[in-house]
């Protein structure tokens, strides 16, 4: 049995071991740089800020996680201009729960608080090397917007307008 809970003060440090380790499984370069700031300022960021951060539970331990910020608008190409956009950040899944529908329930538990707070778009960008993400990002409702033309990363923007 999974559960789905927000995050909790109480959860902030378990949580932000479960995002640095699955990160740096999947992004070993990029473990050397530091934490990033959303981890470092996990409560001002998820809990008393405008993002949210949800985690999912099996037998107590986390097995997946999933949150949103406001989106910064640091890309240049995509114009979110007067609209309420929000990044989808930090989805990650332990290899054995992969495939499980934990992802789907996670990111339709997060789109409903989106939903609640009149986010009228939803931004993430992902990477081709990381298998299944864009065919994932594609039936939760995201369209691909931009692909960089970066040779290691090409990162994929995609985006998915709310109710």
């Amino acid at each position: 049995m999974i559960t789905i809970e927000q995050v909790t003060s109480a959860d902030v440090p378990q949580t932000r071991d479960f995002v640095l380790q699955a990160r740096a499984a999947l992004f070993p370069k990029l473990s050397a740089s530091g934490m990033p700031a959303d981890l470092a300022h996990f409560e001002q960021t998820y809990l008393q800020g405008e993002g949210c951060f949800l985690i999912a539970r099996q037998r107590g331990r986390i097995v997946a996680s999933i949150g949103y910020v406001p989106y910064d608008h640091r890309c240049a190409q995509l114009d979110y201009r007067g609209l309420n956009v929000v990044e989808v950040v930090r989805l990650f899944v332990l290899p054995q729960c992969r495939r499980s529908g934990v992802a789907r329930a996670l990111y339709d538990a997060l789109e409903a608080r989106a939903v609640e707070a009149a986010v009228e778009l939803m931004y993430l960008h992902t990477h081709p090397f990381l298998p299944g993400a864009i065919e994932f990002w594609r039936r939760q409702g995201f369209t691909v917007t931009d692909v960089e033309d970066d040779p290691l990363w090409q990162t994929t923007h995609m985006q998915c307008r709310l109710p």
